[in-house]
C-alpha cells in the first residue's frame, strides 16, 4: 500500500473488512489511520498481509525534517500512527480530528493480547541485554497463551545483522517488535524488512523498558490529562529537557506555520492568538494542572475531569472539559437545586450550591477549574475570548435575539467574565455578548485576556 501525497484526510470510519490507507499532512508529516479507534486499528493491523508500522510523535517529526535517511524510512512505512499530545495539537491546528491516541506503550500490549488469542507469535528485538527477556515475561504474565518466538538485545545482539535476520526467520514469528530507538529502529526495518518473514513489523521505541519496569509510567490520572510528557520530564530532566521543551516548541512552531499558511486575515490572527495562549498556558501551568488533578482525585471518588455537552458556534454541540468541582451525582441533582439560584434569568448559578466539593470551591474561586478548556481551544471548538458556552437546555429557552451570541465561537473568557461573572444577570450578559460579537477585534481580545488576570485574582462572581 502506498501513500498519496498532500492529501488532508484521515480515515475515521473505514470498515475493518475493507481497510483503506489514506494520509494526512500534519506539521509536515503524513500520518495514516485505518480507523479512529484503537481496537479497530489493531484488528486491521492483524489482518492477513505484510505491514510495517511506525509510531510518530513530535520528536519523530523533528528528526524526520533533518534526517533524510529517516525521512525515506518513514515514507516507506505502511502505517504511521499518531503518538502523543503534540501530534494531536498539530492536527487540530490543521482542522483535522484525532479521536484516539495510538501511542505504542498503550496500544502494542493490546495488540499483543489480541494476537495471543489468534495464536500468533511475537519476537522482541532491541533494548539493553535482559530487557527484552523481562518485557517478554511481562507479556506472558498478562497473556499466558502468548507464543514468544524469541528475544534478542539491541547491543551485542544487534551487531550481526545477518544473524539477527536468520534467527527471526527461523523462529517463525508472526510479529516483530523492534526497540532500537529513533531513528535506528526505523532505519533498520527500512533496510531489512523485505528480508523478514514476519507479517507485521513494528518500531516500538521505549516499550520494552516500560514493560520491564526500567522506566516508570506516569499515574493514570496524569496520562488522562495528556501530561505524561511532563511526568517524564520531571523524572529525567537532563535527558528529556531538550526533547520535550525545545523539541515540542520547535515542532509546534513548524506545524503552526503550515496551518496558518492555509488560513488568512483575521481568522488566522485569532487562531494564532488562541494557539499561543493555549500552549503557553499548558506549558507554564503544567505543575498546577497536575496538582489540581491529584487534589480532585484525592478528595472524592470519580473522574478528574468533568465533560458536559455545550452549544458552540452556529449551534454545534461539543463536549466541554473542566476539572470536576462537584460531586459525581451533580447532574442528577441539578433539578433539585435550581431554586437556589442567585442569578436572574435562565442560567443557573448558586453561591451555596451543595454539590460543590471543598477542592471545587477553591479551584472555582481562582477559575482553575476552567484550565482544561484550553483543550477545547486547541481542538477549535472554543476560543480564548468569546461568550461562555451555554447548556443545550439554556439555549432552548433563549429568546430569539439571544441566539445572536452563537454567531461566534464560545470562549474561556470575555466581557461578561471580566465584568463580574455570576453577578451579571442574564439579560445584561446577552447584551454584552451581542456587543462583543458585533465589534470584536484582535486588540479587544488581547485587552480582555489581560483583564482576565485581574478578574481571576479578585474572584468577583466566581462560585
Amino acid at each position: 500500500m502506498k501513500h498519496r501525497d498532500n492529501t488532508e484526510e484521515f480515515v475515521f470510519s473505514t470498515p475493518v473488512a475493507q481497510p483503506v490507507l489514506k494520509t494526512t499532512h500534519v506539521g509536515s508529516l503524513d500520518l495514516s489511520l485505518v480507523d479512529a479507534t484503537v481496537n479497530q486499528t489493531i484488528t486491521t493491523l492483524l489482518s492477513p498481509g505484510f505491514r510495517r508500522v511506525y509510531f510518530m510523535n513530535a520528536h519523530c517529526c523533528n528528526v524526520r525534517r533533518h534526517n533524510r535517511s529517516y525521512a525515506r524510512a518513514v515514507a516507506s512505512a505502511d502505517f504511521l500512527l499518531p503518538d502523543g499530545v503534540g501530534v494531536a495539537v498539530a492536527s487540530k491546528m490543521s482542522s483535522l480530528k484525532l479521536t484516539a491516541n495510538l501511542n505504542g506503550t498503550d496500544s502494542v500490549p493490546l495488540l499483543v493480547a489480541q494476537a495471543a488469542l489468534q495464536g500468533k507469535s511475537v519476537f522482541l528485538f532491541g533494548s539493553k541485554p535482559g530487557t527484552a527477556d523481562a518485557a517478554a515475561a511481562k507479556l506472558l504474565e498478562k497473556n499466558p497463551q502468548l507464543k514468544i518466538a524469541g528475544t534478542r538485545d539491541g547491543y551485542e545482539g544487534a551487531a550481526n545483522t545477518e544473524a539477527v535476520i536468520a534467527e527471526i526467520n527461523e523462529s517463525g514469528a508472526d510479529i516483530l517488535l523492534v526497540a532500537l530507538g529513533v531513528p535506528q529502529q526505523e532505519l533498520w526495518l527500512h533496510e531489512n524488512a523485505h528480508r523478514l518473514n514476519t507479517s507485521l513489523t513494528m518500531a516500538v521505541g521505549a516499550l520494552f523498558d516500560f514493560l520491564a519496569g526500567n522506566v516508570t509510567r506516569a499515574p493514570k490520572i496524569v496520562r488522562q490529562a495528556r501530561m505524561e510528557w511532563g511526568w517524564r520530564l520531571a523524572m529525567e530532566p537532563r535527558r528529556m529537557a531538550r526533547r520535550y521543551i525545545v523539541g515540542n516548541v520547535t515542532f509546534l512552531r513548524h506545524a503552526a506555520r503550515i496551518a496558518f499558511a492555509q488560513t488568512s486575515g483575521t481568522n488566522m490572527q485569532r487562531r494564532f492568538l488562541d494557539f499561543i495562549v493555549s500552549c503557553s498556558t499548558m506549558l507554564l501551568l503544567s505543575p498546577l494542572i497536575l496538582l489540581t488533578a491529584l487534589a480532585v482525585k484525592c478528595e472524592s471518588r470519580g473522574p478528574v475531569f468533568f465533560r458536559q455537552n455545550r452549544i458552540g458556534r452556529n449551534g454545534q454541540v461539543f463536549s466541554m472539559y473542566k476539572f470536576r468541582s462537584m460531586s459525581v451525582d451533580a447532574e442528577a441533582r441539578r433539578t433539585s437545586v435550581l431554586s437556589l439560584s442567585d442569578r436572574e434569568g435562565i442560567c443557573f448559578k448558586s453561591h451555596k450550591d451543595p454539590r460543590v466539593t471543598r477542592v471545587g470551591r477553591f479551584i472555582r474561586r481562582f477559575s482553575i477549574d476552567e484550565l482544561p478548556q484550553v483543550i477545547n481551544v486547541l481542538k477549535g471548538e472554543m476560543s480564548i475570548v468569546g461568550p461562555r458556552p451555554a447548556l443545550p437546555c439554556e439555549v432552548e429557552a433563549y429568546p430569539p435575539h439571544a441566539l445572536g451570541r452563537l454567531s461566534v465561537k464560545p470562549g474561556i473568557t470575555g466581557i461578561w467574565q471580566v465584568s463580574g461573572r455570576a453577578e451579571i444577570g442574564f439579560d445584561k450578559m446577552i447584551d454584552m455578548d451581542l456587543a462583543y460579537a458585533a465589534s470584536r477585534t484582535i486588540l479587544l481580545d488581547i485587552v480582555l485576556i489581560l483583564m482576565t488576570f485581574r478578574a481571576v485574582l479578585s474572584g468577583r462572581g466566581a462560585y
